[in-house]
């Protein structure tokens, strides 16, 4: 019995050891990521400018749909998450038309939050 607990220990200490290891690895990591994010960082360049960018939602896409389109109105209550997804692709792609037509470059994406 005293053999299997002295085993035991011992097996204990090595596993701790390692976990020990592994943290001050860990800790040199963070502190080197800090490090390259604090040289890196777009706010410690104060001289330049940041982007301003327009973000624009459809406040009722279901009720849209229904008005500009009759499979939309078919679709809606059985697809709202597909009939949404179409009505901000469409309202995305006739406002790049109108810029275009204005000669705006822009450039514009569709985020899910």
């Amino acid at each position: 019995m005293a053999t299997f607990l002295l085993i035991l220990s011992l097996l204990l200490a090595v596993f701790s050891g390692v976990l020990c290891w592994q943290v001050i690895e860990q800790r040199k990591i963070v502190a080197r990521m800090i490090t390259e994010t604090h040289q890196s960082d777009p706010l410690s360049n104060l001289e330049k400018e940041p982007d301003l960018i327009l973000t624009l939602k459809v406040l009722n896409p279901i009720t849209v749909a229904k008005r500009e389109s009759r499979s939309a109105r078919v679709l809606a209550d059985k697809l709202p998450v597909m009939v949404r997804k179409m009505v901000y692709q469409e309202v995305m792609k006739e406002l790049e038309e109108e810029m275009v037509e204005r000669g705006i470059e822009v450039e514009m994406n569709i985020e899910y939050r």
